[in-house]
C-alpha cells in the first residue's frame, strides 16, 4: 500500500514538474500502432494538478504528433522487447522533430494486463462538523482493499461517490457539516508484469515515465460527451489486439473490462480465407469491408492482386458478399464478447444505457447497426473530443486513448493517492507487493 501510494505520488509530481516546464509527451502504447503527442502548456499556469488557462482555451496545445506501425505488441501487451523500444523511439522521435523539442517525460496508456474492477466502501465518524481534506483522507484509508492477487497491480483506484449521513451522490464533501462520512471507490487491478515491461521500456527509450493509464479509461474520456458521462454510458474502444470496455458515472469510470479480440483478428481471418498476405488482407479491409450485405455486394468485384509471379493466382478477384461473409462473423464475436462484460457489470440498471463505440476498428461500414441487434441498446459511434493543433490525420476513433490522456495531463481525476493518508490509518490488509517494482527501479 504504501509503495503504491508513493509510487503513483512521484509520478504525479513529476508529471506537475514537467508540466510546469511547458512540455509533455503522450504515448498510447497499442496491438496495430504507436501514437505520440507532444504537449505544449504556454499561456497557462498549472494551480496544483490543474491546468488553467489564461486565454479560455484547453490549457495545452498538441505541438507535435506521430505514429507507426505497432512491433513487438500482442493483446495490448509488449511481447518483445527491443522491437517494441524500436518502435516507441520511431513515435517519439517523430514526433519531437515536428515538434521540435526535446521531451523528457511521457505519460503512457495500455489495453493489455487482464483488467478487473473491485468496488470499495469505507466510512468513518467525522471529528468535527465539518468535512476537512484529512476526514476524506480518512475515509478513503477505511476502504477495506480486496486480496488482488500477488502478481497484481493497482493501476487506477478513484473515489466514485461520497455520502454525508443520509445524503449520498456527492462529488466532493468537504466544507459541508454531517455526523458520518461514507465513500464508494473503483479499484482497477492489472497484470503486474505488463506494467513493469511497460516502465522498462520507456526507460529503455531514455523516457522518464510520468504516469500510466488504462486506455479503456482514457478513450472513454475522449469518446463520451459529458451528459453521457454523468447519466452512464459504456464506451467499446475497439483496437488491433484488444477491445476495451469501459462503463461511466457521474463522470467517473465505474467499470473496465478488456475483451482479446480485435480488428488484426478480423485481418487474420480475411488473410486465411482469401489466402494472401496480412498487408494485402489489411488493405481489403479497410477500403471494401463491411458486415451488412447487399443485394449489390454480389456485383461488386475485387481484385486482390498480389506479387507471387503466378498470374492466375494473382489476378483472383472475390466478391464484397463473400468478403463480409468472412469479415461478419468474427466481429459478431467481439460483440457478443463484450455483451457479456456489459451483461456482468450490470450495464442494464444504470439509468441511461447509451453505447458508444471508437478505437480503429470501430470504422467498419455497418457496425453500429450490428452492434445495436446484438448489444439491445442505443449505440453511436464516437470520435475523441477536439483538441487545439491537433493535426487532421489524429481527429479520428483511432486516436481516442491518445486524446484522452491529453486531457488527463491537463485536467486529472482525483485518485487515492492525491489525498495525504494519515500514516497510521492504512488499511489493515496491507497491498505491500502492489507496485513493488518502482521500488527495485527508481
Amino acid at each position: 500500500m504504501i509503495e503504491l501510494y508513493e509510487t503513483q505520488r512521484a509520478m504525479r509530481n513529476m508529471r506537475r514538474a514537467a508540466m510546469q516546464r511547458g512540455v509533455i509527451a503522450i504515448l498510447d502504447v497499442g496491438s496495430s500502432k504507436i501514437a505520440c503527442l507532444v504537449l505544449r502548456f504556454d499561456g497557462s499556469e498549472v494551480l496544483g494538478d490543474t491546468v488553467v488557462s489564461m486565454a479560455g482555451q484547453a490549457g495545452f496545445r498538441v505541438i507535435g504528433a506521430a505514429t507507426t506501425r505497432s512491433r513487438g505488441v500482442r493483446f495490448g501487451e509488449i511481447d518483445t522487447m527491443a522491437e517494441t523500444e524500436r518502435a516507441i523511439r520511431t513515435a517519439v522521435q517523430a514526433a519531437q522533430k515536428m515538434a521540435n523539442i526535446r521531451v523528457d517525460h511521457v505519460i503512457a496508456c495500455f489495453s493489455g494486463g487482464d483488467p478487473r474492477s473491485y468496488g470499495l466502501v469505507g466510512d468513518v465518524d467525522l471529528d468535527g462538523q465539518v468535512v476537512s481534506d484529512e476526514d476524506v483522507s480518512r475515509v478513503l484509508s477505511a476502504c477495506d482493499v480486496p486480496d488482488i492477487g500477488a502478481a497484481r497491480e493497482v493501476l487506477h483506484a478513484q473515489p466514485v461517490n461520497f455520502a454525508l449521513d443520509h445524503r449520498s451522490g456527492l462529488s466532493d464533501p468537504r466544507g459541508q457539516m454531517g455526523a458520518r462520512l461514507a465513500t464508494d471507490m473503483h479499484l482497477l487491478s492489472v497484470d503486474g508484469s505488463v506494467i513493469q515491461n511497460l516502465a522498462h521500456c520507456v526507460r529503455r527509450c531514455d523516457l522518464e515515465l510520468a504516469g500510466i493509464y488504462s486506455s479503456s479509461y482514457a478513450a472513454g474520456y475522449a469518446a463520451l460527451v459529458e451528459d453521457e458521462q454523468e447519466l452512464g454510458a459504456a464506451c467499446i474502444d475497439m483496437g488491433g489486439g484488444t477491445t476495451g470496455v469501459s462503463i461511466f458515472m457521474k463522470k467517473h469510470m465505474i467499470y473496465a473490462d478488456a475483451v482479446r479480440l480485435g480488428g488484426d483478428h478480423v485481418t487474420g481471418d480475411i488473410s486465411m480465407g482469401l489466402q494472401v498476405p496480412m498487408s494485402t488482407a489489411e488493405r481489403i479491409k479497410t477500403f471494401y469491408g463491411g458486415v451488412v450485405a447487399t443485394g449489390m455486394d454480389d456485383r461488386e468485384m475485387i481484385d486482390m492482386g498480389g506479387d507471387t509471379g503466378d498470374w492466375e493466382h494473382d489476378r483472383r478477384s472475390v466478391s464484397r458478399t463473400e468478403l463480409i461473409g468472412i469479415m461478419r462473423p468474427r466481429v459478431e464475436e467481439i460483440l457478443e464478447e463484450v455483451r457479456a462484460k456489459l451483461d456482468a457489470a450490470g450495464f442494464d440498471h444504470l439509468p441511461s444505457q447509451q453505447i458508444v463505440l471508437t478505437g480503429g476498428a470501430s470504422q467498419i461500414p455497418g457496425l453500429d447497426g450490428l452492434a445495436s441487434r446484438i448489444l439491445g441498446q442505443q449505440v453511436r459511434l464516437g470520435r475523441p473530443v477536439r483538441v487545439q493543433g491537433l493535426p487532421q490525420a489524429a481527429t479520428g476513433p483511432g486516436f481516442a486513448s491518445a486524446v484522452g490522456l491529453s486531457l488527463f495531463a491537463a485536467h486529472p481525476q482525483d485518485e487515492w493517492w492525491d489525498f495525504e493518508l494519515p500514516v497510521d490509518r492504512y488499511p489493515a490488509r496491507s497491498l505491500k507487493r502492489v507496485m513493488r517494482w518502482f521500488r527495485d527501479n527508481w
